[in-house]
């Protein structure tokens, strides 16, 4: 199974005035460009993600959006564990828990994803820090659990772009 963390595109700058709650904030119409060419890059390195997993907040889901768009999944969780500074304990029960072998996304914010990262791989709380419409993926035999991952690829916005433009080997 493959787990691959994907934070959030670029959104709006916090203002209290225009968003005065900040779980409503959205993308903004070029953080969703830059993140359906990354979502774009993605298809081209993972084209079997099964599943998309999203946090609640506006920036989140718009993300789970464009990604289940691009990766033709259509499928959506909302998974309220994955809201901003929810504890981490939380999402690892949800991976834990996981009895099949479909590979998904997560989609959600930092540090809690690069956190999560870090106890996925190391079993430690060692942050990895992911840009915004970057990802890593986690492979595990078996369920995941701390400790147990194995990076895959760690991937800036920037690649996964690149990567969606490049022509596939023969």
């Amino acid at each position: 199974m493959r787990v691959i963390l994907f934070r959030h595109g670029p959104a709006s700058r916090r203002d209290p005035e225009r968003w005065p709650d900040d779980s409503v904030r959205p993308l903004t119409s070029l953080g969703a460009q830059l993140t359906r060419a990354a979502a774009e890059g993605l298809a081209r390195i993972e084209p079997d993600i099964e599943q998309i997993v999203s946090g609640p907040f506006a920036r989140t889901r718009q993300t789970a959006r464009v990604l289940a768009d691009v990766l033709e999944t259509g499928e959506i969780v909302e998974l309220e564990e994955l809201r901003p500074e929810a504890p981490i304990s939380d999402i690892l029960q949800f991976l834990s828990a996981r009895v099949s072998d479909r590979n998904l996304v997560l989609v959600g914010h930092e540090p809690d994803l690069g956190i999560l990262a870090g106890l996925l791989l190391c079993g430690s709380p060692v942050g990895l820090p992911l840009k915004k419409a970057g990802a890593c993926s986690i492979r595990f035999e078996g369920a995941p659990r701390e400790g147990a991952g194995r990076l895959g690829w760690f991937l800036p916005p920037k690649i996964l772009r690149y990567a969606a433009t490049r022509k596939r080997r023969a």
